[in-house]
């Protein structure tokens, strides 16, 4: 049980580096967390106009949920993993260092999912851009995109690993309350337009 929760909190560790702040103020852009949703995440880092230090973010934020999960997977026991993975969202929703106010998941969830199995990491991506492309609205793909891969882990036999997975799903779609208010309401601004907490 006590290896089980040094997996937790090494995820914990590693999805709380804040890399969308960090990115951002190395570029010059000042404080990320002072516009648009607040949040460290890709999208609200894209709202800076500098769609390289976005782009950065978004591969390291799936990152440290791959590594979590990845190194859970060599080195610890049968369901560090699982632990590691939830830790390692956690610790990107709600950093210690920044007040327990960080990003709203979708990056990280994605590098998890890819963590389990690249091809539950591929049905996340072509699920969050699909929807995205339809309804042009990130947020829906963002949504879409951890179900997607739960229900790909499932046929592929990863059960613990989907259920995993589902239930952070289920996690996102409380960080995106707002996105879900606003689209009821008809007032979810679409992909190229300003405004939203994507």
């Amino acid at each position: 049980m006590t290896t089980l929760l040094l997996w937790l909190a090494a995820g914990y560790l590693l999805g709380s580096i804040p890399f969308g702040l960090i990115l951002t103020f190395a570029s010059g852009g000042g404080d990320v967390r002072a516009i648009g949703s607040g949040n460290i995440g890709a999208t609200n880092v894209l709202r800076t106009g500098r769609k390289g230090v976005a782009a950065a973010t978004l591969l390291l934020d799936a990152g440290k949920g791959f590594l979590a999960v990845w190194l859970a997977a060599r080195h610890g026991p049968a369901y560090a993993p699982l632990l590691a993975a939830a830790g390692a969202f956690a610790g990107h929703l709600h950093p210690v260092w920044l007040k327990f106010r960080g990003g709203k998941g979708v990056a990280t969830l994605l590098g998890i999912s890819a963590a389990f199995s690249w091809w539950a990491g591929l049905g996340f991506a072509l699920a969050w851009a699909g929807v995205a492309l339809i309804t042009r609205i990130s947020s829906a793909g963002g949504m879409a995109a951890g179900f997607a891969s739960a229900i790909t882990l499932y046929f592929l036999g990863f059960v613990p690993a989907s259920a995993m997975v589902a239930l952070l799903a289920i996690w996102i779609l409380w960080t995106h309350r707002a996105n879900i208010a606003r689209l009821r309401a008809g007032t979810e601004p679409r992909i190229g337009r300003s405004g939203g907490d994507a």
